[in-house]
């Protein structure tokens, strides 16, 4: 329940409800993994502490803070906010209490349930909410006192006093500035900058604006970053302004919600973004939903590849709640607008495809006698499919790799891994359960 609503209900229908099933749930499944940190079984001081926990992030800011500051390090950027509301969810304690008495009574688990149960549960705790969008730089000016202000669309403006060294966040003024587009160096009237028409770019012209030549852009696989970071209209260039200084002059330029760029003294571009603040989290979405897909692709394949009849229904069935999954999680994003169902949103269409497809799987799957150990190897090769694909481009989103071609290749090589390795053990239990009738004794 936590892994399906926090990383797929949540993006669908956001609101109350989601969000309330979400603290119940973690708080289900929270003691358990907390339980595992402590040397010796200590299902009471797991469950006391992760209540404690809780409380002090949903009612204090310092403990949402610091939360979100844990989380951050986690899963990347996020914000965990204090709703003392959300105490209403401190029951279900009760039942990750109850649930753990009951099994006490009941053998040991399997050692592969254990393998497979707790990566599931780690993906799913691991889903907060995004920290908030960041400002604007709107326009970018030089006073006569030497300070360069970066004018946002929030009422904090950033200021430097050292040619684009050092930024401090100040309170700005209400008016409006305007925002220019290009500015020759003060006493050097033949080199100019303008921004590049619709680009995030700047050129630069060393004849008084007779001829132009590019100045600064960032790479392709840093601009494929940045918009996925914010939209490809919120990081264009929007104004820029040059500062004359002993040995040489800075370039300032205002970058909408990817902050600011300076070009320093001895020439060098360096883009600050935000100074002293987190970056916005780089959209891996789609790559993510991919991941899921596939994912879901192999827990089903597991099961089909050791099935003893009805192995064409049963294909039909687990496309369907495949396809139907990736309808779920990236819908809106792969289909046009006239494929769209009137009445029925392309969530709601998913849902269905999926229970159609997980009941006819599950029913074909007993009826066609399928042996355990391929579904097995399909339950345990399915997270490995996940981080095999998603992985690289989380480490691109982070600059390692830097190219997104290198973490295309690698998620190619990782997830190839894991698929032969499967087929492999699932084609060695094949013969041992089916061995050649033609040999000899």
């Amino acid at each position: 329940m936590l892994l399906v609503n926090d990383h797929l209900l949540k993006q669908a229908w956001p609101g109350l409800v989601t969000g309330k099933l979400s603290d119940v749930a973690g708080l289900v499944v929270a003691p358990a993994l907390l339980a595992l940190l402590f040397w010796r079984r200590a299902d009471l001081a797991a469950t006391v502490l992760t209540g404690a926990l809780f409380a002090a992030v949903k009612t204090t800011g310092t403990g949402a803070e610091l939360a979100s500051q844990t989380w951050t390090l986690v899963a990347g950027p996020s914000r965990v906010l204090a709703d003392p509301t959300d105490l209403l969810a401190l029951p279900a304690l009760a039942l990750a209490w109850w649930v753990r008495r009951r099994t006490l009574h009941h053998p040991a688990s399997a050692r592969w349930r254990i393998i497979v149960t707790v990566p599931l549960a780690l993906i799913a705790v691991t889903a907060t909410s995004t920290a908030p969008p960041p400002p604007s730089a709107q326009a970018v000016e030089v006073d006569r006192a030497g300070r360069v202000t970066v004018h946002t669309d929030t009422p904090m403006d950033w200021v430097s006093q050292d040619g684009g060294r050092t930024w401090t966040e100040t309170p700005g003024e209400s008016t409006q500035r305007p925002a220019q587009s290009a500015q020759c160096v003060p006493q050097q009237a033949t080199r100019c900058y303008r921004l590049s028409p619709g680009r995030t770019a700047v050129e630069q012209s060393d004849d008084a604006g007779v001829t132009w030549r590019p100045s600064w852009e960032p790479s392709a696989d840093e601009l494929k970053r940045l918009t996925r970071q914010y939209d490809s209209a919120g990081v264009r260039a929007t104004s820029l302004a040059v500062q004359a200084q002993a040995g040489g002059h800075v370039v300032v330029v205002a970058n909408g919600m990817a902050g600011i760029t300076v070009r320093e003294a001895s020439g060098t571009w360096r883009r600050l973004g935000w100074p002293g603040t987190t970056s916005a989290e780089v959209d891996t979405g789609p790559e993510r939903n991919v991941a899921i897909f596939l994912a879901a692709c192999m827990l089903f394949a597991g099961a089909g590849a050791g099935l003893r009849q009805y192995a064409v229904a049963y294909t039909g069935s687990a496309l369907t709640a495949c396809l139907g999954l990736l309808l779920l999680v990236s819908g809106d994003s792969i289909l046009p607008d006239s494929f769209y169902a009137p009445g029925m949103p392309f969530s709601t269409l998913g849902l269905l495809m999926i229970l159609a497809g997980v009941v006819g799987s599950l029913v074909l799957g007993f009826t066609g006698r399928a042996r355990p150990v391929p579904a097995a190897i399909g339950v345990l090769a399915s997270p490995l499919v996940y981080l095999a694909v998603y992985l690289p481009f989380v480490g691109w989103a982070e600059g390692t790799p830097d190219s997104y071609a290198v973490a295309f290749a690698f998620a190619v090589l990782l997830t190839g891994l894991v698929v032969l390795a499967s087929a492999a053990a699932v084609r060695s239990d094949a013969r041992r359960a089916d061995p050649d009738p033609y040999a000899g004794p």
